[in-house]
């Protein structure tokens, strides 16, 4: 078992050090292709009904979590799990795609570039580009870039200390289905209801951990610290809104507000509102903060993974 821990740790580490290298590729993503598949049987179960909504979810992200269960049980050699382990981590985990895209939108805006900011924004996040200004999308990308570091590093980090192989799997396709169905849509506000709350729950210990690792390792400590407290909770999201309420706090900046999203008007609350709003430089800011947290996230998981098994062993032992 102590083997079987520290080969996780080795695996994760690999993982982690091939996203800071490789990213995502264009084509060919693991994610991707389980994102077309879900797709598929959603045209084939799709209909005005929470009951087949869940099925959905089940069917998708219960299937591809017994494949990645089934696959580790057939993997015997130590090295042959830390290269899976490696290659899963890799495959989920999207940080420095992330940065990459926040990026891409926030030299577009430094160009006076508008419309190839617009055009770059969708890879980033649902907002609706056109409806927009510069100063806005600075705001949209620091509000995804906080968001998708929970979403996108952390938490799969989490589940993956949590439950190996299939918990690292099992976090993706939860996410990724709240991403295709999970919204408020026509088509999708009662079929991707099961999808959605199952991302809350699964989403719920990244956020917090996202939250308390961006105090540590934010610019202004006490201002993250606090805006997580007294804001963090009115976000409509229950994992949104710690994450992104302790970035605005750390960075110094005022998130939230009026957003339009999928042809849709939402006011949100105002996270850390004594605060100005975000300039294009703060979304480098931003991604910079995102790679210490999602640093800090792979230290704190492997440790609490093999803190664990040790316990485990000398409990076993005694």
């Amino acid at each position: 078992m102590r083997g079987e821990h520290a080969g996780y740790a080795c695996g994760a580490a690999l993982g982690f050090l091939g996203d800071l290298i490789a990213a995502d590729p264009r084509r060919g993503h693991p994610v991707a292709a389980f994102g077309r598949a879900a797709a598929a049987a959603e045209r084939r179960l799709w209909r005005d009904h929470r009951g087949y909504g869940a099925v959905h979810t089940v069917v998708c992200a219960g299937g591809a979590t017994a494949a990645a269960a089934l696959v580790q049980r057939t993997v015997r050699t130590p090295a042959a799990r830390i290269a899976l382990t490696g290659v899963t981590v890799w495959a989920v985990l999207g940080g420095t795609s992330l940065g990459r895209e926040a990026r891409a939108v926030g030299e577009a805006l430094t160009a006076g570039d508008l419309a190839a900011a617009r055009a770059r924004l969708p890879h980033l996040c649902g907002r609706d580009p056109q409806a927009l200004d510069g100063p806005q999308m600075a705001r949209a990308v620091v509000e995804s870039v906080a968001e998708n570091t929970s979403d996108a590093v952390v938490g799969a980090l989490v589940w993956g200390a949590l439950g190996g192989v299939p918990g690292l799997v099992a976090f993706r396709a939860v996410n990724t289905l709240d991403a295709m169905v999970g919204h408020k849509s026509p088509r999708h506000r009662r079929f991707g209801w099961a999808a959605a709350r199952l991302d809350d729950v699964a989403g719920w210990p990244g956020s917090r951990l996202t939250a308390a690792l961006t105090v540590l390792a934010g610019p202004d400590r006490r201002g993250a610290l606090r805006a997580w407290r007294a804001d963090g909770g009115a976000h409509p999201s229950p994992n949104a809104g710690p994450v992104e309420a302790s970035f605005a706090g750390a960075l110094g900046v005022r998130l939230g507000g009026t957003l339009a999203y999928g042809g849709r008007i939402e006011h949100r609350p105002v996270l850390n509102g004594a605060a100005p709003p975000p300039a294009v430089p703060d979304i480098e800011r931003a991604v910079r903060l995102s790679r210490r947290v999602g640093a800090l996230a792979l230290a704190a998981t492997v440790a609490g993974r093999l803190a664990a098994g040790a316990l485990r062993h000398r409990r076993r032992t005694r």
